[in-house]
């Protein structure tokens, strides 16, 4: 059974120890009224009334949970509505194996698909595989910094986060990113902004000086054998506007027209930075631009988001039939407006405190926005045999 105490209003259990680490009653039923209190686990559950709107006593009354440690939810159970009150724990408990496993795997990935921008063969020779460390240090360094961005924010405001987890997938980089996973209600806006804004930040200045690092490292050179074998792929990178001005501002070159030569894969690894900055500060729904966006508009927001995958559709449609691409180049934008058309429809998270931002957080926002456009290309990657 999982209720260990339970009691009518004004009963013994109310002095007991469990609800002692609460907040004072008294201050829970000026916004709420008590009719039984119960426990389930660590859980205290207030049975009970509003003596308001629902959402206006969940605004009154979060401070007060929060300032006692308890992270608080209105439910209903058949039919009447109880408080639910949960301690927060917002540290690591135990050993994050998940969060080890995926990462050992993503190593692994990143490191067989690293192996083909340094034109080895991993399944011929496994060994030739370590070769490819600096992209894969190169790949992580950006994603995890991204997310430990977020991480660290969330920490910063007490919302439950989880430590990051890379996902391993067989693509030409070898992985899908990385996500944390939030839990309970976001406080405020403000918390809402600095989450959201926090990872794009922090992966862009990791993606920056991961950047300058490989265009000073020697480029990769095919060998003539290779260039000439009718069964080999050539992948044309679309470079965004940041690192055309990076690769200017150093005078290094981006190697385009020469078939042999191409620049270091260090460079392969900020570039899927940038991608993955501005594919994140997409503006609609979970996605880090989702949030900075309902930070800075509230509700607006939910018309920005709807306006989204029409414009990826139309992106993809203009290339296919303008720009004359193929629907193998194209179809990275027809995915992002399916996903984007789920996201917009999921919707964005909905702060306990709806309060406007300040306008330090809004320019900030809009300078974010800004450098997501800078790392925007049309074509991210052309595969030609």
């Amino acid at each position: 059974m999982d209720d260990v105490e339970s009691s009518g209003f004004g009963s013994s259990p109310r002095d007991g120890p469990s609800f002692e680490r609460g907040p004072p009653l008294e201050r829970i039923e000026s916004v709420f009224t008590i009719h039984e209190l119960r426990t389930e686990d660590e859980r205290l559950l207030y049975y009970g009334d509003p003596r308001m709107h629902p959402e206006r006593a969940m605004r009154e009354l979060w401070p007060v949970f929060r300032e006692a440690g308890y992270e608080p939810q209105l439910t209903t159970r058949h039919g009447e509505y109880v408080l639910v009150a949960e301690p927060i724990d917002i540290g690591i408990d135990g050993i994050p194996w998940t969060n080890i496993v995926l990462l050992l795997a993503t190593v692994l990935s990143t490191l067989f698909a690293g192996s083909m921008w340094y034109h080895n063969d991993p399944l011929a020779s496994p060994t030739a595989m370590l070769e490819a460390w600096p992209f894969t240090v190169a790949i992580l360094g950006v994603l995890g910094i991204h997310e430990m961005g977020h991480y660290a924010m969330s920490r910063y405001h007490e919302v439950d986060a989880s430590l990051p987890y890379f996902l391993p997938i067989p693509t030409l980089i070898g992985t899908m990113g990385a996500v944390i996973r939030l839990k309970g209600r976001m406080p405020n806006r403000k918390a809402l902004f600095d989450i959201g804004v926090a990872g794009p930040l922090a992966g862009l200045v990791a993606t920056v000086v991961v950047t300058i690092i490989g265009l000073h490292l020697p480029p990769v050179v095919a060998s003539p054998e290779l260039v000439q074998d009718p069964s080999s792929i050539q992948i044309r990178l679309g470079y965004p506007p940041l690192l055309e001005f990076l690769a200017s501002v150093l005078d290094r070159p981006l190697y385009r027209n020469d078939p042999t030569t191409s620049v270091n894969p260090v460079v392969i690894g900020a570039w899927v930075g940038m991608f993955v900055t501005f594919l994140n500060l997409i503006p609609v729904g979970q996605l880090d631009g989702g949030h900075i966006l309902r930070a800075i508009t509230g509700e607006f927001h939910e018309t920005i988001s709807a306006l989204v995958p029409g414009a990826l559709f139309a992106l993809a449609a203009y290339l296919y039939y303008v720009g004359g691409y193929s629907l193998q180049t194209v179809f990275i934008w027809i995915f992002w407006g399916v996903l984007t058309a789920v996201f917009a429809r999921a919707g964005a998270a909905h702060p306990v405190d709806d309060s406007r931002l300040g306008t330090g957080r809004v320019i900030i926002g809009l300078v974010t926005f800004g450098f997501g456009l800078l790392c925007f290309m049309p074509v991210p990657l052309e595969i030609v045999q």
